[in-house]
């Protein structure tokens, strides 16, 4: 008796413990770990992943059986099932929720599949199955226990592909295609027959001797020497049958040229040498490598994961932002070709799904994306890369919350690899890490062939707005002009999208605001709306004020649309790019937008922090950043961190070639040590005065935190509840443990839902983790009334 261990799809504390399932003797020894069956749950069907095979039972009374299966194979592999278990322990969250997370997007529901057959051989030796077709839908009904069994067997021999509709999300794209009806002998005999001017046809049977019995799209026929008269020829003579082939979906918009490997500087020829070193070991070393902007970073990983393919292994490599995959990916298409996958939110989910087949196959070595494709189903994974490893992009806010750093370290001790963490700006904790010997610091402290770092200069707004109240200061837009009139290329940084921050009535002060948020509402001049960024609220501009009636209700702040709109009336003659969540919404927006700046088809590039990253172009020479302290204006820890992070990391965007690069920062305040420090790029002063304020404060690295948030439609009851978690923690934690709040978060209206949050610091707390699960499996039994508790280990900020 075989029985299947099934993580059941109902997120609940209740259901996280596998269900013991009777495998039916027709699949005996054809369900595997890693498998979605579906299974009677109470008086419904619902799926689950079988998560491991026994023989035997805790249960007392009698098991149900499995009702179907969802897949012939293993969707998750045995590294990623183990993963799945450690990332719902650390993260306080459902094990199913961390098993879909692992999935592309179209995986996640209940597809429709479709099987082929590989020749004529299994179509005549199944009738029962294929009933003379080499493709059939799925239908559970109209086949036998043994006919499933038979379709498992054919797929593990390679025999079938089993493809997956994905219903209602993405349809496979289904080309005219022709399969070939001769064997070897029978195309040789006929190639000894036809006329020798008949090239087409000779071609075409030339193919068919080499490939027997294999289906050809039409354009692969053609784009061979096959004319469209031999292919009519092939089917007249019973040598081709036409039939439909599915399309593999190619989410790369450009071909690329192949590159060589570059000569290395003296440092990174170092950090290669030790980054190999650790790959031909087996070693599960985690490497910060510190490069200043320009440093030839991407070099270093491009050498690296050579290194790991010729070793027979594979690489994963993530970026924080869709902006950078483009650049990124380009660079590692030209070294590597079609090894490479691709895989971010962009993608459609027909896409993602393909690209996500061609590395569950092992079609793909090496694969680039965000944060979710640290769960890639590469095996024998030689190399982890993550750029920018200090950006925020690469927590997960929502449930399951798991920090991609993590995760990554988790994947490299398994398959005993490197990780990689490269930065010009490290977050702390990492550096802090490398300092105390737990990672291995690497330096890149210079510029490809010794290229200066650009001139960073810094404008008192406060001094400047007393002059003129232009958005753009003298200094800077004489910048401008001067760069438009050497031809050369300029990127403006506002990290606010919309067209202003707010409307406010001169007259009775009455701001529009949010009816589902304690949020006022921004103002986008392109839909001529205004919007709410949290809960996604729209209503028109209004010409009047809705509370006394005047007409002077004006605009306040300045967003990257007016942005836009002021430089093209300052300079008519510059062609202007925006980029922002508002401009990049359509499928392959990010790509066209960086494609045309590269190509020099536009002067001045300006958007939000997307564009502050990781992007190179030549012919940048100056970089405006015009609100530079906008992240110190938050009440959060990280905020001095965030403000010297982004702008070094933008003003490196300038000079990278041989033309000097300026940056010209507006600041309101000129003085703070962010701000002064990134004037020259200075990381080490300010780690040691930011380690300072946190060492003060008992911030991380010094502490580990936690934070609890709950929330409900009712301010009073999550309050209370709040409070009630506050006596309990107090109880059960150490007096060395520090609890903050509750208090309400700095936006306590959300979708009118009222937020309140606990904050806890410690160094260590064996109590914490049983105390939370607790805390979690209580809130289970309130969320009947409205009450949610969510729990984020090591969180990225306190508001």
């Amino acid at each position: 008796m075989q029985i299947a261990q099934v993580i059941v799809d109902i997120p609940t504390r209740q259901t996280n413990n596998p269900y013991s399932y009777l495998i039916p003797d027709y699949l005996v020894d054809q369900v595997v770990p890693g498998m979605r069956v579906e299974v009677p749950f109470g008086n419904r069907k619902i799926t689950g992943f079988v998560v491991a095979i026994v023989n035997n039972s805790d249960f007392a009374g009698k098991l149900k059986p499995i009702s179907s299966l969802i897949d012939f194979s293993p969707v998750i592999n045995e590294e990623l099932l183990q993963l799945s278990s450690w990332m719902a322990d650390e993260t306080y969250s459902f094990k199913i929720s961390c098993l879909q997370t692992m999935l592309p997007g179209g995986m996640r529901i209940k597809n429709k599949k479709r099987l082929i057959a590989n020749d004529d051989s299994v179509v005549n030796q199944h009738p029962e199955i294929f009933d003379g077709n080499h493709e059939i839908d799925y239908n559970r009904q109209k086949l036998t226990d043994k006919s499933i069994a038979q379709i498992i067997r054919l797929q593990k021999e390679g025999k079938i592909q089993v493809e997956y509709n994905l219903t209602h999300h993405a349809k496979p794209i289904m080309m005219k295609a022709y399969q070939g009806q001769l064997d070897q002998g029978q195309a040789d005999s006929q190639l000894a027959v036809v006329r020798k001017n008949a090239k087409g046809q000779l071609k075409l049977l030339s193919i068919l001797s080499a490939h027997p019995h294999e289906t050809f799209l039409r354009n692969q026929l053609i784009t061979q020497g096959v004319t469209e008269s031999a292919i009519k020829t092939g089917e007249k003579n019973g040598w081709l049958k036409q039939t439909l082939k599915r399309h593999i979906r190619n989410p790369f918009l450009r071909s690329v040229a192949h590159t060589n490997p570059l000569t290395l500087q003296p440092d990174q020829k170092q950090a290669v040498t030790r980054i190999n070193q650790a790959i031909s070991g087996k070693q599960d070393q985690v490497f910060l490598l510190e490069g200043v902007t320009g440093s030839g970073k991407t070099e270093v990983y491009l050498q690296s994961i050579a290194h790991a393919l010729e070793t027979g292994r594979t690489a994963l490599m993530l970026v924080p932002e869709i902006t950078l995959t483009p650049q990124i990916v380009g660079r590692i298409r030209s070294r590597f070709g079609n090894q490479v996958a691709m895989l971010h939110s962009a993608l459609s989910n027909g896409e993602r799904y393909d690209e996500w087949q061609r590395i569950n196959s092992g079609q793909a070595q090496v694969v680039v994306g965000v944060r979710s494709a640290v769960f890639a189903p590469l095996r024998n994974i030689g190399l982890i890369i993550i750029d920018e490893e200090h950006d925020s992009s690469y927590k997960q806010t929502d449930n399951p919350r798991y920090q991609t750093r993590d995760v990554a370290k988790w994947r490299a001790a398994y398959n005993h690899c490197p990780v990689v963490l490269g930065s010009a700006t490290p977050s702390l904790e990492s550096r802090a890490r490398a300092m105390k010997g737990v990672y291995k610091l690497l330096t890149l402290p210079h510029r490809i062939n010794r290229h200066a770092l650009p001139h960073v200069s810094i404008i008192d707004m406060k001094t400047e707005m007393a002059k003129h109240r232009s958005i753009l200061s003298n200094q800077l837009s004489n910048a401008i002009q001067d760069r438009l009139d050497k031809h050369e290329q300029i990127i403006l940084l506002l990290n606010r999208r919309g067209y202003s921050a707010f409307l406010m009535c001169r007259d009775c002060g009455y701001v529009p605001k949010c009816p589902n948020c304690d949020i006022s509402l921004t103002m986008h001049k392109n839909t001529h709306s205004l919007n709410c960024h949290y809960c996604g609220h729209k209503e028109p501009i209004p010409t009047v004020c809705p509370k006394c009636h005047s007409k002077r209700i004006r605009f306040f702040g300045v967003g990257s649309e007016q942005l836009e709109e002021q430089v093209k009336q300052l300079f008519p003659t510059a062609r202007v790019l925006r980029m922002d969540v508002d401009t990049t919404r359509k499928k392959g927006s990010h790509e066209a937008i960086i494609d045309k700046f590269g190509a020099h088809k536009a002067d001045i590039l300006l958007g939000t922090q997307m564009i502050a990253k990781g992007l190179d172009f030549p012919e940048v020479t100056l970089v405006g950043v015009l609100n530079a302290d906008s992240a110190l204006q938050f009440p959060d820890f990280r905020s001095s961190e965030r403000t010297f992070q982004l702008l070094t990391q933008v003003s490196g965007r300038s000079g990278r070639a041989d033309k000097q690069g300026e940056v010209v920062i507006q600041t309101f305040n000129p003085d703070h040590y962010a701000i002064q420090l990134a004037q020259t790029q200075d990381y080490e002063r300010f780690y040691a005065t930011e380690m300072r304020v946190r060492h003060d404060g008992k911030y991380p690295p010094y502490y580990f935190t936690v934070k609890l948030t709950g929330n409900s439609p009712s301010e009073n009851q999550t309050a209370s509840e709040m409070f009630d978690i506050l006596t309990y923690l107090k109880s059960h934690l150490s007096a060395q443990a520090i609890i903050l709040g509750p208090t309400p978060k700095a936006v306590t209206r959300i979708n009118n839902r009222y937020y309140y949050q606990i904050i806890i610091k410690y160094r260590k707390e064996p109590n914490l983790k049983p105390a939370l699960d607790e805390i979690l499996m209580q809130s289970q039994k309130k969320q009947r009334h409205g009450l949610q508790i969510a729990i984020d280990n090591e969180p990225l900020d306190f508001m």
